[in-house]
């Protein structure tokens, strides 16, 4: 699996929504200022070449759906992030965030709740 540019994600985010669409229906959800038609058009057929989308044909229509699932991405891109920057450890991702988010005393204790589970579920 490849990794996604930004704009590649934030269409592919569309797909994983809807299910199916056309470029058009792309553009719609897409904030202001709208790209022009050519631009996601262009993302669309990038997806597709790299795996990630493939489109049912209505005449010189395309309809475009996923071929990846969002969970299937998520853990792809997390896994990626925690080797390119943690070393591949999951303490070092876990303490990176716990730094830098400030989470609050709820959070913390649902993360306590769910390293917990993840230690009963080993055993």
């Amino acid at each position: 699996m490849k990794d996604l540019t930004k704009a590649e994600e934030q269409v592919m985010q569309i797909l994983w929504e809807k299910k199916n669409c056309f470029v058009k229906d792309i553009i719609a959800e897409l904030p202001e200022p709208k790209p022009a038609y050519n631009t996601i058009s262009t993302i669309v057929r990038i997806l597709q070449s790299k795996g990630f989308v493939d489109h049912e044909s209505f005449g010189k229509s395309h309809r475009y759906y996923p071929l990846v699932g969002k969970d299937e991405y998520r853990k792809f891109s997390m896994n990626n992030m925690m080797q390119g920057y943690f070393s591949g450890s999951a303490s070092k991702l876990m303490s990176f965030f716990l730094k830098e988010k400030n989470l609050n005393t709820t959070d913390l204790d649902d993360l306590l709740k769910i390293i917990e589970e993840a230690k009963k579920d080993q055993k």
